[in-house]
């Protein structure tokens, strides 16, 4: 087995400005779904996760969600919605509804339920399990609810640089809801704003999402990335547009204009190669000073063009400020990277292996030299 990571060394102020530029050094998650305790010591510009299926992978790729957004109940809300994790309840009326399953949110380790996720030494987003609101809140806000209601009120509590959020985790009466959100809107004005984030998932975008990131790529006339992206699919690829209007029955769709084509064709006419090379592109335009998460990277694209696409990545995340957490659990991707990465010595890259042993999580990390070893002599690291 290949000696774990060390410290790189050499490496130019492009790749590791990490104080500087706000991103992620390193990562540690504990009591977050799956993982009871994980700590990766480096995560570059760049982070390939790689690993069995249901190691972990995408749980980490969760993490990192919530923290760009601070904790805040919407993205909470929307990974347990997308996961179809819910629970059903019944109203005061006695008519039943579906809400997000917030305790699947926590790690049952036999300790209170925490969840902590940051950098291993700097700020870190605490989400702590569902409680009554404290007696000084409900003070706080005397006069917007009865004592008696708030106290029927069971809350998240979220905290991150020193700011203290409370959100609800079941449907609640008119009044309590009025109560919670007057406190939400209170805190909210000192909550630190979120991290630009997107996520792709395994499956391609469709093309609602992928008009949603073209527009705001257009409007910065940043087209240039998106387009090269294309090309390394379809040398032919000219130009690219949007139509529709989303009226009538005429979804927006993506067209693109091929040399010797006397008419655009639809993206989705290419292959999936093209809407995922299209998209990853896309995404990283929109990312720019964010953080860029895609979940099992390889899907959709040949493997013969796995170093191209990541050299594509490496360059547009340094050129864009963005930082990129990606999974996969293919020898052809991490090839392929590994292969884009020593082609890149000024951008930091790594490669993490999840795996369990002794019952818990923990990562093995690669570095450049030893990337380039386990491409050369085919050696297996998933």
């Amino acid at each position: 087995m290949l000696m774990r990571r060390k410290k790189e060394r050499g490496i130019s102020h492009l790749a590791d400005a990490d104080s500087r530029d706000g991103r992620l050094e390193s990562l540690s998650i504990s009591g977050f779904r799956g993982i009871s305790q994980l700590t990766i010591s480096r995560l570059g510009r760049v982070a390939l996760v790689a690993g069995k299926n249901g190691v972990g992978k995408t749980t980490v790729l969760d993490a990192l969600r919530v923290y760009a957004a601070r904790g805040r109940f919407d993205a909470l809300e929307a990974m347990l919605t997308n996961r179809e994790e819910l629970i059903d309840f019944s109203d005061e009326d006695g008519d039943r509804f579906a809400a997000p399953a917030v305790d699947r949110l926590f790690h049952r380790n036999g300790t209170r339920p925490t969840i902590v996720i940051g950098p291993m030494d700097g700020q870190t987003l605490v989400i702590e399990e569902p409680s009554e609101v404290p007696r000084k809140v409900i003070n706080d806000y005397r006069g917007w609810v009865d004592n008696k209601d708030a106290e029927d009120i069971r809350v998240l509590r979220v905290v991150f640089n020193n700011v203290r959020i409370f959100y609800p985790w079941s449907k609640t009466t008119v009044e309590q809801s009025r109560f919670l959100r007057r406190m939400r809107l209170r805190d909210h004005m000192r909550l630190a704003a979120p991290i630009r984030c997107e996520s792709l998932g395994p499956g391609l975008m469709g093309s609602t999402e992928l008009a949603r990131l073209w527009d705001n790529v257009v409007l910065r006339k940043d087209e240039t990335l998106a387009l090269e992206a294309l090309r390394l699919v379809f040398d032919g690829a000219e130009g690219i547009a949007v139509i529709g209007e989303n009226t009538r029955g005429s979804p927006r769709r993506i067209v693109v204009k091929l040399a010797n084509h006397a008419y655009p064709v639809p993206l989705r006419s290419l292959g999936d190669g093209a809407i995922r090379m299209f998209g990853v592109a896309l995404a990283l335009t929109n990312c720019r000073d964010g953080i860029l998460l895609i979940d099992e990277a390889e899907n959709g694209i040949h493997y013969s063009l796995q170093s191209k696409f990541w050299n594509m990545i490496l360059r547009a995340a340094a050129m864009h400020n963005v930082q990129v957490l990606a999974t996969t659990h293919s020898k052809n991707c991490i090839d392929g990277f590994a292969v884009a990465a020593v082609r890149c010595p000024d951008i930091s890259a790594n490669l993490i292996r999840l795996e369990h042993r002794n019952g818990e999580m923990r990562a093995v990390e690669y570095s450049k030299d030893e990337l380039k070893v386990t491409a050369e002599q085919n050696i297996e690291v998933r």
